[in-house]
């Protein structure tokens, strides 16, 4: 019994130490970026960096939400992954199944308004990428989003 225990607090100290020198990484990934495009952000309590563009007027989203936004999300290289602008449509989704930095990230603005989220990779696809995406384990990523409608 004394093994098991054992084992099971190395084994969470270790988890528990990679997780945070992650955390660590990206954030300091995250401010060389801010600091290289002379950005002016705010910062949630989740380490998610934001800028509001627009506040919009409009309901301000919840977890039961569905939201229609348009998007567009880019590495940290600046290279586009996905956009709705490109496909000429805008999307809609349960807000509950999104990452949580769009959780996060959507309930600071209302319907009309727009935000750029730097989502540090826990909030993010943390070490399970979407297959076949350009996104990397444990990477960073950088929404611009407009929140269209909110139900």
């Amino acid at each position: 019994m004394k093994l098991a225990w054992s084992v099971f607090l190395v084994l969470s100290v270790c988890l528990f130490t990679s997780c945070r020198d992650q955390s660590v990484k990206d954030q300091d990934l995250i401010e060389a970026y801010i600091e290289s495009n002379n950005l002016e952000t705010e910062v949630t309590p989740e380490g998610i960096h934001f800028i509001i563009h627009e506040q919009g007027t409009g309901q301000i989203p919840n977890i039961f939400s569905t939201v229609e936004v348009h998007y567009e999300g880019f590495t940290l290289e600046d290279e586009k992954f996905d956009s709705s602008y490109d496909r000429g449509s805008s999307s809609v989704f349960p807000l509950a199944n999104l990452i949580q930095g769009w959780i996060i990230g959507l309930q600071l603005i209302q319907e009309g308004g727009e935000i750029t989220l730097i989502i540090p990779s826990a909030y993010a696809y943390g070490s399970n990428p979407p297959s076949g995406s350009v996104i990397g384990k444990n990477e960073v990523l950088l929404f611009n989003l407009e929140l269209l409608d909110v139900q």
